[in-house]
């Protein structure tokens, strides 16, 4: 039970060991972790857990995604991932055309590096996967197929980390937007959601809103920028059956492209239109272009878009995750930055967070992996 202090007519405080800013696959991952050292108390400013990036998000576990360090810390992650019940088996197939071959080239090197289960294929065994690509180089010259890759349940993944945040003693706050932070002696205060909270260490997992909440707390902000991503649906050539269709995407600029069930469809231009933090709506030209891209690449006749989105992914400016303490605001931890990678990292970036906040030695699978705390330290970018 969290303590409660304040007399008639004072504001009730409740006391925690840590808060945790957020409640989407960062901040609920690392605070399922931290509970079992602690009083956790996860504030979220929507009425549910991953309302913003985390809900909305089409989490394909592969290496075709970030760079060094993010592949480093997909590889550590994957077993973990491939081990629960909200990961499962499904090929990815990375397409390239004439002028994507360095790209492909590079992409089969880091399969390589990490034992990935891959082939490197024809054009022809590219639309024997997929029957609906198109004929010709400037579709798919070549192609690489990872046997390995995981279709990911983000839903079960952030239930389960809810599920173990409660079991050991945690508490996660809906509705609760955060109104102001002060320091009071050894803690942070914390207004959130018509209530104050109280503890010695706050990690700021807030997603694309991790700069303001920096500036209410007087932490030196990292310059975080959010960009949009827009996700179509429509339904699949009528009587075709999916559901055994590669994930696929190209290794450059273009599109990707999934089955959603038996007969429906998702696909994006993995666009990164950059946006101040917000409840993020597709715009209509999106759309179109992510149709478009489809449309130019494969036979598929999207006729009506049955569904379409919008969330926003997290960039500091050298596009990997800022986690650790802030310089000048003691107890403030930031645990930032995830992009487009953060489901497929949890594992990893939840124990590099988990040692961060607590003061622990870094992950020892971490450091063989070639990784060490600087590379995602704050101070790396002056915070």
């Amino acid at each position: 039970m969290a303590k409660v202090t304040g007399g008639e007519g004072a504001q009730a405080m409740q006391q925690s060991d840590v808060l945790v800013i957020g409640g989407g696959i960062a901040g609920l991952s690392l605070a399922a972790r931290l509970a079992r050292h602690g009083k956790v108390t996860v504030l979220e400013g929507e009425s549910a857990p991953g309302y913003h990036a985390s809900g909305r998000s089409v989490a394909f576990a592969h290496f075709g995604l970030g760079e060094r360090i993010v592949r480093a810390m997909t590889a550590l992650s994957l077993p973990d991932l491939a081990a629960a019940p909200f990961g499962v088996r499904h090929p990815a197939l990375h397409i390239a055309n004439t002028a994507q071959m360095d790209a492909l080239d590079e992409l089969e090197a880091v399969h390589r590096q990490y034992g990935c289960d891959y082939s490197r294929i024809s054009p022809e065994e590219a639309r024997a996967l997929l029957p609906v690509l198109k004929a010709g180089p400037e579709h798919c010259h070549a192609a690489l197929v990872d046997h390995g890759s995981l279709k990911l349940d983000t839903d079960a993944m952030l239930q389960a980390n809810l599920a173990a945040l409660r079991s050991a003693g945690g508490v996660l706050v809906s509705g609760a937007r955060v109104s102001a932070i002060v320091r009071d002696g050894s803690d942070w205060r914390v207004e959130a959601g018509g209530a104050a909270y109280a503890a010695p260490i706050i990690v700021n997992a807030a997603g694309a809103w991790a700069d303001h909440i920096a500036r209410m707390a007087g932490a030196r902000p990292i310059g975080l920028q959010p960009r949009r991503r827009t996700v179509i649906s429509f339904a699949a050539p009528e009587g075709e059956d999916v559901r055994g269709w590669p994930f696929t995407k190209t290794v450059g600029e273009g599109f990707y492209l999934l089955p959603e069930g038996r007969g429906q469809l998702l696909a994006s231009s993995m666009d990164q239109t950059p946006s101040d933090p917000c409840d993020a709506a597709a715009e209509e030209l999106d759309i179109a272009i992510a149709a478009d891209r489809v449309s130019q690449a494969t036979t598929l006749p999207i006729r009506r878009i049955s569904h379409s989105w919008a969330g926003l992914r997290s960039f500091a400016p050298d596009e990997l995750p800022v986690i650790g303490h802030a310089a000048g605001a003691p107890g403030f931890v930031w645990c930032a930055g995830q992009g487009g990678y953060g489901f497929q990292t949890t594992p990893a970036l939840s124990r590099i967070a988990e040692s961060a906040v607590l003061g622990l030695p870094f992950p020892e699978d971490c450091t063989a992996a070639g990784l060490a705390a600087e590379m995602f330290s704050p101070a790396r970018l002056g915070a």
